[in-house]
């Protein structure tokens, strides 16, 4: 009887604790970098970023989202930005071709807000703002 009361208590010991645990990898939802790598391998650096002396903003920001997916875009009439887990993309039209810059969520946001205020990316600045990332607090 001891034996089987034992049993008992280690089953429900353990039940108790695997639902009081949490993985943040399940619960948190976890969107695509900054395919950084590739976009230095396809564009030219300058002292601002990158560049495409041929093709517009469109088009570059296509080719970026299309060799890794973004979690939102917001387009604007000479810049489209793509958001990424906790990255902002920013491809604006030059008179050639076109500039490519990357900027850390909470700094790009500050940044461009006035462009991506209307969107619905949340404001880092509130308390609505989760980001993006491992941690707790989300």
């Amino acid at each position: 009887m001891k034996t089987a009361r034992r049993i008992s208590v280690i089953l429900l010991a353990a039940a108790a604790l695997t639902a009081c645990s949490s993985d943040d990898d399940k619960d948190a939802t976890k969107y695509n970098d900054v395919p950084i790598q590739w976009i230095r391998g396809e564009y030219t650096a300058s002292p601002s970023g990158y560049t495409d002396p041929v093709d517009d903003h469109n088009t570059v920001a296509d080719e970026i989202h299309t060799n890794t997916a973004s979690r939102d875009r917001v387009s604007g009439a000479s810049t489209v930005y793509l958001r990424y887990d906790d990255d902002i993309v920013a491809v604006t039209r030059q008179p050639r071709g076109s500039l490519i810059e990357i900027q850390d969520y909470r700094s790009g946001y500050s940044r461009w807000h006035h462009h991506l205020r209307t969107s619905s990316w949340p404001d880092p600045a509130t308390q609505s703002f989760r980001g993006g990332g491992p941690g707790s607090g989300k």
